[in-house]
């Protein structure tokens, strides 16, 4: 192993189970399962990334039982006899690598449209009722749905229990449903779910004490949240150090024992006057592990521009000290990869044998890729 890089290389507990290095893969969409459900492409596509020495693989997201939460063709759904039998192969042959894994809960709120399957008459939901051209097009959520949505992500998490999952991650960011009640430019309620910052990330709090009840306590609960979103990239949900205290401590009271700080660039302060990152702040405030995200070994930021094909994606290598300077002060505890595992599944292993200069570059065909 060339020593420069040994901070990465760190076996790491992660429940009951020890993750063999610090190197996480990020979720990414792949849209890749008709009706929802993991075939052999994403088995394939799971396994090589394992294969290539990455310590957990955070799946893409997946969505859980309940009638809005799908808003995008071929995702895959973590309910259903066919698509669980689909991840427990896939989870069979990312073990077999010796390598962990945990599926992403997903529901998109808010960005769900009517028209979207399985029910194209179901509109998102949302904190608040949107109406366009005299259709409702986001539900203003009431007390039963919060019932219904929380039951459901319990049944998805008892279900990645059962099949094998080693853990999993809830989706908290991006402007999706969590995401959307915790900021104040999409909620505006007035009952406990809203108003104050305490009052908004209650629904986010709630999710994670009823899943934390209903699996066992050596199962990890790693939260993903991020200031960003997809319309609006200098958005913030959360303004201060004390503010992110308050956001921290409220949900590991519920169970959280992991945050994933999902930023574009890993390295820009998070707050006016130090020159911390969110992760870095997050790991201070929580006490708890945290991975650090945002164009890691890239010298460009992903940009939703990229994907609609209106900004060239290429991006070469950079820098890796910075990011393993963090990793080895202990101001984080692990490192995702999203884009850079698409372009070379093989990043662990070259990194850890120094072979650096045979990374493969990302570009546009990386985005396409299937396996």
């Amino acid at each position: 192993m060339d020593t420069h890089y040994a901070a990465l290389f760190a076996p790491m507990s992660f429940g009951s189970q020890m993750l063999k290095n610090r190197i996480v893969m990020s979720p990414m969409t792949r849209q890749l399962s008709p009706n929802g459900i993991p075939g052999q492409v994403n088995a394939a596509y799971y396994r090589r990334r394992a294969e290539g020495g990455v310590g957990l693989i955070i799946t893409e997201g997946v969505c859980i039982p309940h009638i809005a939460a799908n808003g995008y063709a071929d995702v895959p759904v973590m309910y259903g006899d066919e698509a669980l039998n689909g991840w427990k192969t896939v989870v069979k042959q990312v073990h077999e690598y010796g390598t962990l894994i945990i599926p992403q809960l997903w529901h998109v709120g808010p960005m769900r449209r009517p028209g979207i399957g399985p029910d194209p008459l179901v509109p998102g939901y949302g904190p608040m009722t949107i109406i366009d051209s005299g259709q409702t097009i986001v539900k203003g959520i009431d007390e039963k749905d919060i019932k219904d949505i929380i039951e459901a992500y319990v049944q998805a998490a008892k279900n990645a229990l059962d099949i094998g999952f080693d853990g999993i991650e809830i989706h908290g960011a991006h402007e999706y449903l969590l995401d959307s009640f915790i900021w104040q430019v999409t909620n505006q309620r007035k009952d406990k779910y809203g108003g104050t910052f305490n009052n908004r990330i209650r629904l986010a709090s709630e999710v994670v004490s009823a899943i934390r009840e209903a699996t066992t306590p050596e199962f990890p609960i790693v939260f993903r949240f991020s200031q960003w979103k997809i319309r609006d990239y200098g958005a913030k949900i959360i303004e201060t150090p004390d503010q992110l205290e308050e956001f921290a401590i409220t949900l590991v009271k519920a169970g959280v024992d992991v945050f994933d700080v999902s930023t574009r660039r890993f390295w820009e302060p998070a707050f006016e006057g130090s020159p911390d990152s969110l992760a870095v702040w997050t790991r201070r405030l929580s006490g708890k592990p945290t991975i650090m995200v945002g164009s890691v070994g890239l010298d460009k930021a992903y940009a939703i521009a990229q994907l609609r094909g209106d900004e060239k994606p290429d991006a070469g290598r950079a820098d890796l000290a910075p990011a393993i300077e963090l990793l080895a002060s202990g101001s984080v505890d692990l490192v995702a990869l999203g884009r850079m595992l698409l372009a070379d599944p093989e990043w662990p292993t070259k990194v850890y044998e120094g072979r650096l200069s045979e990374i493969l570059p990302f570009d546009k065909s990386s985005m396409m890729t299937r396996i």
